[in-house]
């Protein structure tokens, strides 16, 4: 057998969460991986076919080793990204959303008319996530088309899956001069213009770079624009993402201005599918999480941003009872880490603030909304599979027929805040990973079977 035709295989610990409150770790697991990134088969010692193909992938030098004491974990999944914000990540993040638009993050994003500042920009940024191990990112982009298709291009270059939008915002009220789309129709027409580059862009013909329909938020847009985008998605079947009832400033607008929530007022202008991401959701009712639940819809919990330009909680326990699909999003810059472990950690203190509460004048019986903490096992499967999920995206876990985007993590690569000692039981392992791993951990990342970012070789590599 040819060595394209054999594809690859992964040897080592393998650390999954295949339901939101499960774990399995399976030791010296072999997955098989074909030519174009697919999973194949993840076996188990003793398993048919185990010895066989272990020793057909060593003869063809095609089996990769993990290093003893090293795990292989699913690739982590952002479901929220402003790309042109990473110059300003970690600043003025002290004054209220409507502030820092304006005044900050709007003429930022203006300057990504060069072409030159957003290739620095961006190929840094895309370089940082993957080193993080982000194997999967969606990004909002800017107005500018030729910034945005050359986001496309980089994610692409470096291997990177991603979903990226060329942002449109056209209302003269919200958006300044310097920066907004002309009007609705040149706004539609570049998104469909986007849309076509990135499905015909030469590389992507398996679609590792998918293009998303990006109205900003729903004060930055007409409704004619809306409405625009709506028939737009439908058209292409694209992905969706915008924002939704962040803050008291934001979710109260669009109460004034349409009458109804962002959810509601979303779904009257077409823009909510199984491929709609909705950033934060900090304010939903339980009728905008049905409605959500019941278009297959996702949300993208933010809960490092939330706490800055939110003042709340995002109700994470509740929105998964309710059967919403939810994973993880960094938010850049409005969330100050451009890490998904930190944010899975955030995920967990922001649920048990929100069942305890804070305030210590009120009594511990009445300041705390019961029932919102999360598990790190269900932190860890929002990091990976729920963010997948959220997606529609075969990522996240190591089945057959999902894509291998995997991360290897070492515990003890230098700067470690990570101790294993090799006797955890899979939980207790997941607990310790979510609440200590960091990008110091992060040796090597693979999205679809190849090698896009090492820290360090597997030393241990067969031939």
């Amino acid at each position: 057998m040819s060595h394209q035709a054999l594809g690859q295989a992964f040897l080592g610990t393998l650390v999954h969460t295949p339901s939101r409150d499960q774990v399995e770790c399976i030791h010296s697991a072999l997955v098989l991986v074909d030519p174009v990134g697919a999973i194949t088969a993840v076996l188990r010692p003793g398993d048919d076919g185990y010895s066989d193909n272990l020793e057909a992938h060593a003869q063809n030098s095609t089996l990769i080793r993990t290093p003893d004491g090293n795990f292989i974990l699913p690739g982590l999944v952002d479901l929220h990204v402003h790309a042109p914000q990473w110059p300003q990540l970690g600043q003025a993040l002290d004054v209220p959303l409507e502030v820092w638009l304006q005044k900050h993050t709007f003429p930022l994003e203006a300057r990504y008319s060069d072409i030159a500042f957003a290739r620095k920009s961006y190929e840094a940024l895309v370089d940082t996530l993957v080193a993080n191990g982000t194997t999967t990112a969606m990004y909002f982009a800017t107005i500018h088309l030729p910034a945005s298709q050359l986001l496309a291009e980089i994610c692409l270059a470096k291997g990177q899956r991603a979903l990226v939008g060329r942002v449109a915002m056209d209302d003269q009220r919200e958006c300044p001069d310097f920066y907004r789309d002309a009007s609705a129709e040149i706004a539609t027409d570049e998104t469909r213009a986007y849309i076509e580059f990135v499905r015909t862009l030469p590389g992507n013909e398996s679609g590792r770079v998918m293009p998303v329909v990006t109205p900003r938020f729903i004060p930055a847009c007409s409704d004619q624009l809306l409405e625009n985008l709506g028939v737009v998605a439908r058209e292409f079947e694209c992905h969706v993402q915008t924002h939704c009832s962040e803050s008291d400033w934001e979710h109260n607008f669009v109460l004034d201005r349409c009458g109804q929530s962002d959810t509601a007022a979303l779904d009257g202008f077409g823009l909510l599918s199984r491929r709609t991401v909705l950033a934060h959701g900090n304010f939903l009712s339980d009728d905008d999480l049905a409605r959500i639940a019941s278009k297959g819809s996702a949300v993208a919990h933010c809960p490092l941003s939330n706490i800055y330009f939110s003042d709340a909680v995002f109700p994470l326990a509740r929105a998964l009872q309710k059967n919403v699909n939810v994973g993880l999003g960094t938010d850049i810059s409005g969330g100050p880490s451009p890490s998904i472990f930190d944010n899975a950690r955030q995920a967990l203190h922001g649920g048990r603030f929100l069942e305890t509460g804070v305030h210590s004048d009120i009594s511990r019986s009445h300041r705390g909304r019961g029932d919102s903490r999360i598990s790190p096992v269900t932190a860890f499967w929002l990091a990976t599979a729920g963010g997948g999920s959220a997606l529609d995206l075969p990522i996240g876990q190591f089945q057959t027929g999902f894509q291998f985007d995997a991360i290897i993590l070492d515990p003890s690569a230098p700067g470690s805040n990570l101790l294993i000692s090799g006797d955890e039981d899979p939980v207790t392992l997941v607990q310790k990973i979510i609440y200590a791993a960091s990008r110091s951990n992060v040796s090597q990342t693979w999205i679809g079977g190849q090698l896009v970012f090492a820290s360090r070789s597997l030393h241990s590599r067969a031939h």
